[in-house]
């Protein structure tokens, strides 16, 4: 089948990408308002574009004309943590998408433990097993809907013991949470390893 996207309403495109766009990590970003509330939410628009200095990317939309809390509050304070949620996390993840108004912390709510950050002042939560404080480097905007993606440079990680093995993370112990089409998730399925090729360096370090 052929589908126009010229034809299709912006809800309708976006139910369709994120049905094949899949699986996506999800970054669980806390933030705080200029107020102080701490603001938790999920995206699944997310990945990495840059490994010196560490940056991570997500993108942001609007719904009726207006910015999610996470997208104000980052703009404002320019600080913010990603974490990567592991499998017993899942209700407390998906929960956390609910819309509020911006007085309510969604951290409260859901009564999520929080430890202070090194490097920022916004905390993060203690649970899940990775956790990046990020400073604001850009924003860009996309699109008719005006989608933000927003860049942030990862100032700390933050790893749970046990994960990393010779600098590499254990993808079967983090116990990633994926995003897939509508209020569904998935973790890992079986994972296959290839013999390894070559690579040029991606750096002399």
């Amino acid at each position: 089948m052929q589908i126009d996207p010229s034809e299709l309403g912006a809800e309708r495109i976006y139910r369709l990408m994120t049905g094949i766009v899949v699986p996506r990590p999800i970054a669980w970003v806390s933030s705080m308002s200029r107020k102080g509330v701490l603001n938790l939410a999920p995206f699944s628009a997310f990945t990495f574009v840059s490994q010196k200095p560490p940056m991570l990317a997500i993108s942001i939309g609007r719904k009726a004309g207006v910015y999610k809390d996470t997208a104000h509050n980052i703009l404002d304070t320019e600080e913010y943590v990603i974490h990567i949620a592991d499998t017993p996390l899942m209700t407390a993840l998906h929960e956390s998408s609910v819309e509020h108004p911006p007085e309510v912390s969604e951290v409260e709510l859901l009564k999520l433990e929080t430890v202070p950050s090194e490097r920022i002042k916004v905390p993060r939560l203690a649970a899940p097993p990775v956790a990046m404080e990020c400073r604001f480097h850009q924003c860009l905007e996309f699109g008719e809907a005006r989608s933000r993606l927003i860049v942030g440079e990862v100032l700390m990680f933050h790893l749970r013991d046990g994960l990393v093995n010779n600098g590499k993370v254990e993808t079967e112990a983090l116990d990633p949470i994926a995003r897939i089409a509508g209020p569904r998730y998935a973790r890992l399925g079986e994972i296959v390893t290839l013999r390894a090729v070559f690579q040029a360096p991606k750096s002399t370090d």
